[in-house]
């Protein structure tokens, strides 16, 4: 024997009926902070800001890293040329 019960009532219906607690307005509260949060954040994140913290302090700075970058580039093309 097979019985088929369909109850046609809303999530909140069913939550009163169940005795469950109405957890919508910690939901929205939650969802307020969390926009308050990603809104700090999103400003944090213009490009002035990104570029100081990406690269390195002076233009001092700035040189030695290309000289490394060169140095490592010129290294593996002369070691590149024993091979032949």
């Amino acid at each position: 024997m097979k019985v088929t019960i369909d109850i046609d009532c809303t999530p909140e219906e069913a939550r009163a009926f169940l005795g469950l607690p109405d957890v919508k307005p910690m939901q929205d509260a939650m969802m307020a902070e969390l926009t308050d949060k990603m809104r700090e954040n999103l400003s944090a994140m213009d490009a002035d800001s990104l570029m100081k913290t990406w690269l390195p302090a002076g233009l001092q700075n700035w040189e030695q890293l290309q000289k490394a970058f060169w140095g490592q580039a010129s290294a593996g093309k002369s070691s590149g040329s024993d091979k032949s």
